[in-house]
C-alpha cells in the first residue's frame, strides 16, 4: 500500500473535508482518504502510487488548493 500526504488550504468544516474526501476518493486505486479540516492534512492511502498531480486536481476540483508533503 502506498501512502501520500498533503496540506490542503482553504477548507474550515466538516463539509469541507466531505468534499474533499469525495473528490480525492474518486481516483482510480485510492482506497482510503484522511480528512481534516483544522490542520489542513490530508492523507490518501491507494493500492499502488497515486501521482501528486492527480490528487492535486481532484483537491482543486473540490474547490481547494493542496500541496505535498
Amino acid at each position: 500500500m502506498a501512502t501520500s500526504e498533503y496540506k490542503v488550504t482553504g477548507m474550515t468544516c466538516g463539509h469541507c473535508e466531505m468534499s474533499v474526501r469525495e473528490e480525492v476518493g474518486g481516483i482510480a486505486g485510492v482506497e482510503s482518504v484522511e480528512v481534516d479540516a483544522q490542520t489542513g492534512r490530508l492523507v490518501v492511502h491507494a493500492a499502488t502510487e497515486i501521482g501528486a498531480s492527480a490528487v492535486i486536481s481532484a483537491v482543486e476540483e473540490a474547490g481547494y488548493s493542496a500541496a505535498r508533503v
